[in-house]
């Protein structure tokens, strides 16, 4: 077993000096000679038919190249793949419905692509498209998700009888819930609005892509977070094998799960394009594209009920939801199964049934967007107990610790079906410390006991809150990575997933580093190159340091043993007594007995004599992990703000996050991962809505209109944490990357109503904004 020295250390990112300096490769860094520029005419109806389409004065037009329709894509137009199967679940529902490369006939959302131009520069492009006439017979626009389902409701896909995407009904224990609610004491009901808007990353995405005729060689620059997947996809659709196509997820700004979506119509376009035309191709998605071209998060309705005892403790659930999918379901039914499994949270809950609907509509379509799903879950369950609380006189924080699942429960079986296809179950939690370490952070008993009767006193409105959560991490199916000690004493890493910002160039690092006795500045990571590593899943479902850090780990180890080995024979000495330390292996208790691991890594890939049978030249290891099921982390949100009662504008003042997510490798990443979290969640509570009239336009398509937190906005976040280790994974660690996000909405919804102190007022709905909150006060609904 290697010592540790950098796992767990607070150790600065190796990657941030190349970001800093602009040293590092994006994909719009990508300029290749004799590139064609490509734009895309997007329609501007959220539902019509297309009666016909003249692109003649485009094509006129000087500067552009060519202007492709669907007609041009002959057999190579198809629908886009299906991402995720449904779960095997009994007696399920699911309507395929992917999405296609070009509109034909039909357009199903507005911004859907209908017309491809390909031209000197962006633009040309860009004035093309005016050139182009498309005849259009609108159609009936379903928006409203209830309205989708009524029985008279025009229909999304023409092929279909209705607007029903999926039907799901879980259950979880050996009673109904109709059973354990005729004996409760309390049963609470109420009905819930969640919405979850765009990831509005920093970068938009693109595509570059280069077609070398001489090799046969097809070369992608991708936005994406799943690079394997789309070189095998490309390959398949294309009829090249895999090794003609590489794929590069360069440095991308910002992820966040809609870069994960496969395969988006300009993904399956350019490399085709650059194909039959013989030079490379390049298209930026621009800011007002994004908002109607890249993948949304939506909202949900949720009718629940939770039985009660008199003492507080959950008897059973009832939760029936609808869920709005927009136009297409490519990402099968991960979002809606998510909410259905996280609702369950940290809590003992014997008793549980849960039914949704997934429903079509005329908007862009729905994939997972950090948290994906989990935010509407958490959100219905926490605001069930804050009601429970109050009806049992009881206080917050103790109806939670009474339902805690109790440590020796662990491993703790929901029984329902996860979005892994397994029951879902968690590997092991221990939540009141959790909760504890929070109360004492924020100060609960302070607050509740001084501080906010004094505000009141003075006419302040001041309000806390206080959450609980899980976060489902780390499935497979699986991750690996190549670990090769060079000629020059460095270490070079390779694995398949890519980054997006999470700090793999220095966490992966510090595994590699107190495995092999180097220092992590001298570990270099290779990531997202398919050329570079041919083998992984790809960047999603806070999965990257459980399953490619563990695989990283496996590879650094065998390497480990080899270097142990080799130095053994080279030193004339015991494998037991060799030890490695700044970039030397030496003998124990004879320093002058030592050889850089350089010169051993040279010395193991001779350039001639014998080499021994079984012997492998170079220190180098390539390993897989897959884990049996997905580790479960944990944590407690705290936040105090007041709200000023004449404009409903909310101050943050403080806000906490408690969390367990097994062994830390870098605390500094991992705070940054929570900070991130936390401002894209404050966000979605009170800043960011995705508003469409009836007619299926966005009304909030720019900046202007959906409004993003700033620093301002954002306060200071302490964050603590407690480890319970994972036993599914050698390192013993859990995700973190959806963790600041899960439950901000929740948290923020009870302290703004716990700020308000009107009996009559409950927030059972998220995205909250100062006119909303104004409208809600005047009358409690």
């Amino acid at each position: 077993m290697a010592a540790t020295q950098f796992f767990g250390e607070r150790i600065k990112r190796n990657e941030d000096p190349r970001l800093l300096t602009g040293q590092a490769l994006f994909t719009d860094d990508v300029d290749l000679p004799d590139m064609g520029h490509v734009a895309f005419l997007r329609s501007p109806y959220a539902h019509a038919r297309i009666l016909s389409i003249d692109t003649s004065s485009a094509l006129e037009r000087e500067g552009v190249i060519a202007v492709y329709t669907a007609e041009s894509l002959g057999d190579y137009w198809q629908h886009g793949p299906l991402l995720v199967s449904p779960p095997p679940i009994k007696n399920i529902v699911f309507n395929e419905r992917t999405q296609v490369p070009l509109a034909k006939d039909k357009v199903h959302h507005v911004g859907e692509p209908i017309v491809m131009i390909v031209a000197e520069s962006r633009y040309i492009a860009e004035d093309a498209i005016d050139d182009i006439w498309v005849d259009y017979d609108p159609l009936p626009v379903i928006v409203d998700m209830e309205k989708a389902l009524a029985p008279d409701s025009p229909c999304v896909h023409d092929d279909l009888e209705s607007n029903v995407c999926a039907h799901v009904v879980q259950t979880k224990g050996q009673r109904s819930y109709e059973e354990v609610k005729a004996e409760a004491h309390l049963v609470i009901k109420r009905r819930f609005y969640y919405d979850h808007g765009t990831a509005a990353a920093m970068e938009n995405r693109g595509v570059v892509a280069e077609w070398d005729h001489r090799a046969a060689r097809l070369t992608v620059w991708d936005t994406t977070q799943a690079p394997v997947f789309i070189r095998n996809g490309l390959a398949a659709m294309l009829g090249l094998s895999e090794n003609q196509v590489r794929v590069i997820a360069p440095f991308i700004g910002g992820g966040f799960g809609p870069k994960i979506m496969m395969f988006y119509p300009e993904e399956v376009l350019l490399p085709w394009a650059a194909i039959k035309l013989r030079r490379p191709m390049k298209w930026i998605e621009d800011r007002s594209e994004n908002f109607v071209a890249t993948t949304h998060e939506r909202d949900q309705i949720h009718e629940a009920e939770m039985a009660l005892s008199e003492d507080g403790h959950i008897l059973g659930i009832h939760d029936v939801f609808i869920h709005d999918t927009g136009a297409y379901a490519p990402y099968g039914l991960t979002v809606p199964i998510n909410s259905q499994c996280t609702l369950l949270g940290p809590y003992d809950v014997p008793v549980y049934y849960s039914e949704f609907t997934a429903v079509f509509t005329n908007k862009t379509l729905v994939t997972p967007y950090r948290g994906a799903g989990r935010q509407h879950g958490v959100f219905v369950m926490e605001r069930l107990l804050d009601v429970a609380a109050k009806e049992l006189g009881l206080d917050r924080t103790e109806v939670r610790r009474r339902n805690f699942i109790p440590v020796e429960k662990f491993p703790y079986n929901n029984e329902i079906i996860y979005q892994d296809f397994a029951p879902l179950r968690y590997d092991s939690g221990n939540y009141e410390p959790v909760l504890d370490k929070a109360i004492e952070l924020v100060e609960y008993r302070k607050f509740i006991d001084e501080i906010q009767p004094k505000a009141r006193a003075e006419g302040k409105y001041l309000g806390i809150g206080i959450v609980a959560y899980v976060e489902g991490t780390g499935i497979g199916p699986y991750e690996g990575a190549r670990v090769q000690v060079q000629s020059n004493g460095k270490v070079n890493v390779a694995t398949g997933i890519g980054t997006q910002g999470q700090g793999h160039f220095t966490s992966f690092a510090q595994i590699v580093a107190d495995q092999v006795g180097v220092d992590v500045a001298d570990v270099s990571l290779v990531t997202g190159d398919t050329d570079q590593f041919h083998w992984g899943a790809g960047t999603f479902a806070s999965r990257g340091a459980v399953v490619a850090g563990n695989a990283i780990n496996e590879a650094a180890k065998e390497v480990r043993r080899k270097i142990l080995k080799f130095a053994s024979e080279q030193l004339e000495a015991a494998e037991e007594d060799i030890e490695l330390r700044n970039g030397e292996v030496f003998v124990k208790g004879s320093p002058d007995r030592a050889i850089a691991l350089g010169t051993l890594a040279q010395q193991a890939n001779p350039m001639r004599g014998a080499v021994k049978p079984d012997a492998e030249p170079g220190l180098e290891s390539t390993n897989y992990f897959g884990p049996e099921y997905g580790a479960t982390a944990s944590g407690v949100h705290a936040m105090i703000l007041e709200i000023d009662p004449e404009t409903m504008q909310v101050d943050i003042q403080k806000y906490v996050v408690v969390h367990d997510c097994g062994n830390v490798i870098n605390p500094l990443i991992l705070d940054g991962q929570v900070h991130g979290g936390v401002a894209q969640g404050i966000g979605n509570a009170f800043y960011e809505k995705l508003a469409y009239d009836q007619q299926g336009q966005l009304l909030s398509g720019s900046f202007m209109d959906y409004l993003l937190p700033t620093s301002m906005d954002v306060p200071p976040i302490v964050v603590g944490h407690k480890v319970t280790e994972s036993p599914l994974n050698p390192l013993g660690i859990k995700g973190a990357g959806e963790a600041g996000a899960i439950p901000t909405g929740a948290l923020f919804a009870q302290a703004v109503e716990d700020a308000l102190a009107n009996p009559a007022l409950e927030i059972k709905e998220i995205p909250l904004s100062p006119s909303r909150l104004w409208q809600l006060v005047q009358k409690p609904e």
